[in-house]
């Protein structure tokens, strides 16, 4: 038997065994050995201390809320907004167009808020396409988070920057579907956007 073939069933052995824990929810894991005072300093470090937020409307079964967007352009300028808190406006966001100069660095700056439970592994996925051609794609990871606080009610995250492509044949529109999905593959939204790339 080869090193590969063992190798490969001592990995599916492993895959097999391994049972990942049940998730608990954030009553249980406030309630978790209350009076142990060295637990409670460790679930206050990780947020879950009893200032947690109330969820953003009632009823309200989100467990990531991304309040918004911004595209940061060229530091020393205003960024590009998107308020992401309403259906209305994400609709809004599928036709509209900002323009962004060739050769500009920008990067995009996240704000959003989480709620009910920890999310962990949370990424921002994006697709870029001209003309329904693939020409990017993004997968950054964001991080693991606890529901927000009074003293932190919401998280901001900032991803690396890159410079706007120059020249007459990567000039025009560019559409963008983003995603932010955790560990768990849920998908918490689906964004859809675009810029347009004009002469410097």
């Amino acid at each position: 038997m080869s090193d590969d073939k063992d190798f490969t069933e001592l990995e599916q052995e492993n895959q097999d065994s391994y049972k990942v824990s049940a998730k608990k929810t954030l009553a249980e894991y406030q309630k978790l050995d209350a009076e142990d005072e060295s637990l409670a300093k460790w679930k206050a470090s990780l947020g879950l201390g009893a200032d947690v937020l109330p969820l953003e409307f009632a009823g309200d079964k989100r467990k990531v809320v991304i309040l918004k967007i911004e595209l940061v352009v060229d530091s020393e300028k205003a960024p590009i907004t998107f308020d992401l808190t309403n259906e209305e406006t994400i609709q809004k966001l599928k036709s509209l167009r900002h323009k962004i100069k060739e050769k500009s660095v920008y990067h995009l700056r996240i704000t959003f808020k989480v709620q009910h439970e920890i999310i962990t592994g949370l990424r921002y996925v994006q697709n870029i396409r001209k003309a329904g051609i693939p020409v990017d794609s993004i997968d950054d990871h964001l991080g693991s988070y606890a529901p927000n606080t009074t003293s932190k009610p919401f998280y901001e995250v900032e991803l690396p920057e890159s410079e706007a492509p120059s020249g007459f044949l990567v000039r025009g529109n560019y559409t963008a579907v983003s995603k932010f999905i955790d560990d768990d593959k849920t998908n918490h939204l689906t964004l859809h956007w675009g810029v347009e790339i004009v002469k410097k």
